[in-house]
């Protein structure tokens, strides 16, 4: 892994505020920081988080969105200069602290040479967004047909799910590769804003209302901009999420031989799998949708592996380098207690995936999810995975996916 930016970017940082005298408002105080990344347009992307546990060492980081937390550790201040490592997406935020802000970058350390994106957080604000004092009637609350519009005109159906609490609004929107995760926002003087930043990607969402139920505006990440049209509609849903991929025709199983962390080559042809339901999990560690099924699946096996049920995961990283891979992957199983195997299929792209399960047609999302019958015989395939931030979709979900286990093992 080449670390050139960061380390040039840190040696600048360091220089210059070695220069400096410190005083109590360059210090990472406790608290609540409002942060903001550059996305297209030079729109910023406000999200909120907290600084815990500082001490001369270092200190915790705590990202919100919604009702999710999500800790980043060991994040240390040397002179000015805070580093706030996102080890989960192989991501660093670098910035000198001065006045109770930070300016900066947010790095991704996998591309070599990143620029970064520009970064600045600012100590004591408690909202994203100042949401406008002119009452609306128009109400996001419920269930949302969302088009996204690209800039050759093509078009991608998803579902928004949303609710307001004293005019500030949570959801998500969930796509045929699993969901926004969680966004959050308000009615404000530009109409409605909306915005997310979990480690990896920040999202922003610029829209006014059109009518009594629909409304037009704009999906902003640092690759582009993305049109949106929304229409309410309470049956809103996406297309069945076992019809997408499946296997090529004249094949019923897997036939995959890949290794595990410890390098032992794993197969379903292995005694321990033979009789047994198995779900094998197509992730990669650097994809959130795949972190929250995961985060599902970890303690659910726990609880029902002795009922003949095993799990595997295959998982396509940043680089096809097996000790990146392993360093990656040990540091997911480490963070959700993971009992199941991890098996290494290379580097992240549909044609890795062809090439490791060759079997497979259609493939299209991270995870995608393949559920195994105790004959070995492929049942379904599951392709996204919309998890906690979607509510009644991620319950729903967890009852159809145990009816369908249920099922498999009483056959």
């Amino acid at each position: 892994m080449k670390y050139n930016s960061l380390f040039i970017l840190t040696a600048l940082i360091i220089v210059i505020s070695s220069c400096t005298q410190q005083s109590n408002t360059n210090k990472l105080q406790s608290g609540t920081w409002l942060g903001e990344l550059e996305v297209a347009e030079n729109k910023k992307v406000p999200f909120l988080f907290e600084v815990s546990s500082t001490t001369n060492d270092s200190s915790t980081v705590t990202l919100i969105n919604g009702e999710e937390r999500f800790d980043l550790e060991g994040v240390t201040l040397n002179n000015d200069t805070v580093i706030i490592p996102i080890v989960a997406y192989d991501a660093v935020i670098i910035g000198t602290v001065s006045d109770n802000q930070i300016d900066g970058k947010f790095i991704k350390n996998y591309i070599e040479d990143d620029e970064g994106v520009p970064f600045r957080a600012t100590y004591g604000i408690n909202n994203r967004f100042e949401p406008s004092s002119n009452s609306t009637s128009q109400q996001i609350d419920g269930k949302w047909d969302v088009v996204f519009v690209g800039e050759q005109g093509d078009t991608t159906h998803n579902v928004g799910i949303f609710k307001t609490d004293n005019n500030i609004i949570t959801g998500s929107i969930l796509t045929l590769s699993g969901d926004l995760r969680y966004l959050e926002g308000a009615y404000t003087e530009k109409g409605v804003q909306l915005s997310a930043f979990g480690g990896l990607s920040p999202y922003y969402f610029e829209f006014n209302f059109t009518g009594e139920n629909s409304f037009e505006g704009t999906f902003y990440t640092t690759r582009g901009t993305t049109r949106i049209i929304g229409t309410k509609n309470e049956n809103a849903a996406l297309a069945d999420a076992y019809s997408l991929a499946g296997l090529k025709e004249g094949y019923e199983t897997l036939s995959f031989e890949l290794p595990d962390l410890n390098g032992n080559i794993v197969s379903l042809k292995d005694e321990k799998y033979q009789g047994k339901v198995v779900i094998v999990s197509i992730l990669g560690s650097w994809c959130p949708n795949c972190l929250d099924e995961m985060a599902f699946l970890a303690p659910w096996y726990e609880e029902n592996k002795d009922r003949g049920v095993e799990v595997i995961g295959i998982a396509f990283e940043r680089k096809n380098d097996f000790e990146y891979g392993k360093k990656a992957l040990t540091q997911l199983k480490e963070r959700y207690n993971t009992g199941y195997p991890l098996l290494f299929g290379g580097a992240v792209g549909r044609e890795n995936v062809a090439g490791a399960l060759p079997e497979l047609e259609n493939f299209s999302s991270y995870p995608t999810t393949i559920y195994i019958d105790k004959q070995g015989k492929v049942n379904k395939i599951h392709t996204g995975f919309n998890g906690p931030a979607t509510g009644l979709f991620y319950e729903d979900f967890k009852k159809d996916f145990n009816q369908l286990i249920n099922t498999l093992l009483e056959e």
